[in-house]
């Protein structure tokens, strides 16, 4: 258990979209712990076993994967600010989360993090002792599956300038944010593919 105090970077995220009463919070409170890892530390590797979500307090991260040809692109990027999204808060491998199976990202620190851990066990057990929490979930849920869908439909079917002017609209915020290598990862792109797609603006 936590101080109450310590959660509350966590309980203003969720009260944007449901009200906690001072029950609910302590009940809460008494299942998360709170953690702190360097810089380029590895969270999760790809293959590992994730039984553990995060939401960033403070710090910077990123999830990735490896290609069919070998080449890293970054996922997301997991950050707490008032430009953050679901996929920016939370870190996890949600499939890996809900079904046990190895996972198919890796989660890298790229400052030093503080994060709050929910376990497999904690989220289960909240969600049977609190409708409030349930509802939670399930919210929750719907806008994963969302933020994966929108991520995963932009990489498949946009072209590389099409997906640089999706960022610039949708998340500018994240080339003030992140070095041009990872934007370029993001972007499933080379740097120097990223360096041509600029000029031509």
């Amino acid at each position: 258990m936590v101080p109450i105090d310590v959660c509350e970077p966590y309980f203003k995220f969720v009260e944007k979209y449901i009200e906690l009463d001072s029950d609910i919070r302590q009940l809460i409170a008494s299942y998360i712990s709170e953690i702190t890892f360097p810089q380029k530390h590895i969270i999760l590797s790809e293959g590992g076993l994730c039984n553990k979500v995060y939401f960033i307090v403070s710090g910077t991260a990123r999830s990735y994967y490896t290609d069919f040809s070998g080449i890293t692109v970054t996922w997301s990027f997991h950050f707490n600010n008032n430009l953050s999204l679901i996929r920016n808060v939370f870190v996890t491998d949600y499939r890996a989360f809900l079904t046990g199976k190895p996972s198919s990202i890796a989660i890298e620190t790229l400052s030093e993090v503080s994060a709050l851990v929910f376990t497999k066990e904690a989220v289960s057990y909240l969600m049977e002792k609190s409708l409030r929490y349930e509802i939670w979930m399930r919210k929750l849920n719907e806008m994963a599956y969302v933020s994966m869908y929108d991520r995963a439909f932009s990489l498949l079917t946009m072209s590389a300038t099409e997906r640089y002017h999706k960022l610039l609209n949708d998340e500018p915020h994240l080339i003030q944010m992140f070095s041009n290598y990872y934007i370029a990862s993001y972007l499933g792109i080379a740097p120097q593919s990223l360096s041509r797609i600029r000029t031509q603006r």
